[in-house]
């Protein structure tokens, strides 16, 4: 047995239908649509992680991405039931399940710490050193730029009055923003991140920036939302040493009234296809079962199928 009980759990686990393919293919066809946000984003890219690792594991799922404004879109969407399932970013999804409105947990996607992006030769070496500066903060309607408010806002700064604030169209149209000077940072997160990928490839090269550890304090004690996070090393070329700084999780949420057995195939697809979707993109090894069922306090906001599944799986009471 394992450590953390896996072994122990394994022949529930096969009970429940993981791991079956000749199961999954013999299910009734069932077709869903997801909102990810703008192209050149990181939730696009999951998006495609995503549909593509399920189609494996269960080809029955047929999942269409939707590109989208970002979070702040994908939660209307989702309540007015115009998709099933949306990527949304930290707070905004916190706020969603809160509301009581039927929208529900469906999977934890990532942690995302948040980071400024420079260029490698900035002379900028602390946040103070960016105010007044231009700075991208990412595409309008974004979870990046609720959770720039956030941290920004913990210091007693805000993102439009201390800064030169950019909001952009595009996600994907920030990393060249900073490499030809148009502006001093880059703001986003987490490991693989899409336009900090862009920028360590880069002939300029990339530097993060993030809260120092007193600045770390502050922030957590302005927003019990937010929690302490660091960027592995390794998690873009040339970064040799972790970046600590402060984030929240991104979640994948489900529409009112999505049926129960839809959330318990993909939940049991989404568990067979682990390996496949974090071979598809680094940073979604962290869609496991286990921080679904720890990212939120109470169950009852996770959907019932995959409540169901997470109960066969020894993860939930």
């Amino acid at each position: 047995m394992t450590q953390d009980g896996s072994m122990a759990r394994r022949p529930l686990l096969m009970a429940a239908g993981l791991g079956s393919g000749s199961a999954a293919q013999a299910q009734s066809p069932l077709r869903l649509t997801l909102a990810t946000a703008t192209p050149g984003g990181g939730f696009p890219a999951y998006g495609a992680a995503f549909v593509g690792a399920i189609a494996a594991a269960d080809p029955s799922i047929v999942i269409e991405a939707r590109n989208t404004a970002g979070s702040l879109e994908n939660v209307t969407l989702l309540a007015d039931r115009t998709v099933d399932l949306a990527l949304v970013a930290g707070e905004t999804a916190t706020a969603a399940l809160a509301r009581g409105a039927g929208i529900t947990l469906l999977a934890a996607m990532y942690a995302q710490p948040g980071l400024f992006g420079l260029r490698a030769d900035s002379p900028a070496r602390s946040i103070a050193d960016l105010r007044g500066k231009r700075i991208a903060w990412g595409a309008r309607g974004s979870g990046f730029v609720v959770l720039a408010r956030q941290v920004m806002g913990g210091l007693g700064l805000d993102i439009e009055r201390d800064f030169e604030g950019v909001l952009l169209d595009r996600a994907g149209d920030g990393p060249a923003m900073v490499m030809d000077g148009r502006v001093a940072a880059l703001w986003g997160g987490g490991a693989g991140w899409p336009g900090f990928v862009t920028l360590a490839a880069s002939p300029q090269g990339l530097r993060f920036l993030a809260p120092d550890a007193a600045e770390r304090a502050r922030i957590l004690a302005a927003d019990p939302a937010l929690r302490p996070m660091a960027l592995p090393p390794g998690s873009y070329a040339g970064q040799t040493t972790p970046v600590d700084s402060v984030g929240t999780w991104s979640l994948v949420l489900a529409r009112p009234g999505l049926d129960e057995e839809a959330g318990f195939r993909i939940a049991t697809a989404l568990h067979a296809a682990r390996a496949d979707l974090a071979a598809r993109l680094p940073q979604a090894s962290e869609t496991t079962a286990a921080n679904t069922a720890a990212a939120v306090a109470d169950p009852a906001l996770i959907h019932p199928g995959v409540r169901r599944f997470l109960r066969g799986a020894e993860l939930l009471r």
